[in-house]
């Protein structure tokens, strides 16, 4: 079932709902973090987005990331499930969604030189001097990536 979120949506209009995301987390050698500058509200997130009806979370993980970053990734290992937080979009929409976070690893591709319709650009950032994020759990999930992999 494609554009599932816009089946919805076009039922419930604007309404605020509850939604499942999935998104990985993928470091460069320097230890730097991968974040997609979004089309929609102009902010940093991690590549991924959200469960089309009938995928798991580590296939939409995959497929999203590569749409989002032009990146082929696998699995790494699972890191947590983020519930907290929602997110207002420009066009009204409103959103409390359920992450399912992945450690990821690139196994093919490659960053994408140009924008999508979804994605601006593309970056790697320190840990410590992230850009404008797209919300408090953006931020939550970066942070339990990094606590993640410092202790692997």
């Amino acid at each position: 079932m494609a554009n599932y979120i816009q089946e919805i949506r076009a039922l419930v209009g604007h309404k605020p709902i509850i939604l499942n995301t999935a998104a990985g987390i993928l470091v460069d050698e320097q230890q730097r973090v991968l974040l997609n500058l979004r089309t929609d509200t102009h902010n940093w997130s991690l590549p991924g987005g959200y469960l089309e009806y009938g995928e798991t979370y580590a296939t939409a993980c995959v497929r999203e990331y590569e749409e989002d970053s032009g990146l082929k990734v696998e699995i790494v290992a699972p890191i947590g499930i983020f519930d907290r937080g929602e997110t207002a979009y420009p066009n009204g929409d409103i959103a409390q969604t359920i992450t399912r976070l992945f450690l990821v690893r690139a196994v093919g591709g490659q960053v994408l030189r140009q924008a999508t319709n979804e994605t601006l650009k593309l970056a790697y950032f320190d840990f410590d001097q992230l850009p404008p994020l797209l919300n408090q759990q953006t931020a939550d999930l970066i942070k339990a990536g990094q606590n993640f992999i410092k202790q692997a």
